[in-house]
């Protein structure tokens, strides 16, 4: 069916039966047993659905992605008051990299940060959206779950991409250098050199705190997003798959990550982009407790917060745009189907 003479608005007038949410959302009362499980995407197409809804989220949210990582290493293991700030909020930090690393500073590990996108996100909300046509969701804390366990595997697999995202985009001028320093020339080169000193387990360090810090994101941004879009949907305030449906659901979903995620991200953060030395073993950090306890005990509480700012503005339109993004896609090709 050719929908290119069609309106965005138009596109989004689907009825309840052609949605794997809305049919949900439209008798959730009623058994699966009764109405079938809801009409779903092919696996595939789903899994590149999801894979691509979130890089088109990634170009626009990389920089703030940079500014994030940027904050949360400076004054590693180091008291309040005892080390430079060169940062000091998401305005300034932006024009200090703009300024001193250029424009293309700010965009710093986008084509590794595309590449996990594509691989973490492409399983995550595909494996999602075959829990939710499995009917796994439908049962009293299933969404939660199916949301901790797709993004658990979508971690595991693309651990390496953030690895290497993380160290390119710690990378600075020594003016306003923050945290270790790896020197890689680009993406490639940073796959060879890992590989080359560390060997291929070496492509999986720091995957400790990567797998819980995006379980508890996954679990925080799919369960709420859904239960959102159904609170939304029979408030009957906009029409059945308005776009306004998913963009306040997905809104609602960026605060509740940006919330439960920010500790664990500033815990990967630091394991990923720590030195490593002769043994292969972290000079900082043996582990996800260790670095929480180091954290703790050098910078306090708050330091596991540390970027709270950009994580939230990062993470809530990432959210708003991925999860929008991979609904409306979603819907039409079960429209097309």
């Amino acid at each position: 069916m050719n929908h290119s003479g069609m309106t965005g608005a138009q596109l989004l007038e689907i009825s309840p039966k052609e949605s794997a949410f809305s049919h949900r959302m439209a008798s959730p009362a009623v058994p699966r047993s009764v109405l079938g499980p809801p009409p779903a995407v092919w696996p595939p197409l789903d899994f590149a659905l999801g894979a691509l809804a979130c890089c088109a989220a990634c170009v626009f949210t990389n920089p703030l992605e940079v500014v994030k990582t940027r904050l949360q290493l400076q004054g590693e293991l180091r008291a309040r008051g005892s080390y430079q700030i060169h940062y000091r909020g998401v305005l300034q930090a932006l024009w200090v990299v703009g300024r001193t690393d250029g424009l293309r500073g700010l965009q710093k590990g986008l084509s590794a940060g595309l590449i996990y996108q594509a691989m973490m996100n492409g399983v995550r909300l595909g494996s999602y959206s075959c829990c939710d046509s499995l009917g796994i969701t439908a049962f009293h804390g299933g969404s939660l779950l199916s949301g901790a366990g797709a993004g658990a595997l979508g971690a595991l697999i693309a651990s390496p991409a953030y690895l290497v995202k993380t160290h390119l985009q710690a990378q600075s001028v020594d003016a306003i250098a923050v945290g270790h320093q790896h020197n890689h020339l680009g993406v490639s080169d940073a796959f060879v050199t890992i590989y080359r000193r560390d060997g291929l387990t070496g492509l999986w360090r720091g995957v400790n705190g990567a797998v819980p810090r995006v379980m508890v994101g996954s679990a925080a941004q799919l369960a709420t997003f859904t239960s959102a879009k159904d609170w939304v949907s029979h408030s009957q305030w906009f029409r059945a798959n308005a776009w306004l449906t998913a963009l306040i659901a997905a809104s609602i979903s960026g605060v509740a990550v940006a919330i439960t995620m920010t500790p664990f991200d500033v815990i990967s953060t630091r394991l990923y982009n720590q030195p490593v030395d002769e043994f292969r073993k972290g000079r900082l950090y043996l582990g996800f407790t260790d670095c929480l306890l180091k954290v703790c005990q050098a910078e306090g509480l708050l330091g596991l917060y540390k970027g709270m700012g950009p994580v939230f503005l990062r993470l809530a339109p990432h959210t708003v745009l991925s999860m929008l993004f991979w609904d409306l896609m979603r819907q039409q090709a079960v429209k097309d189907k």
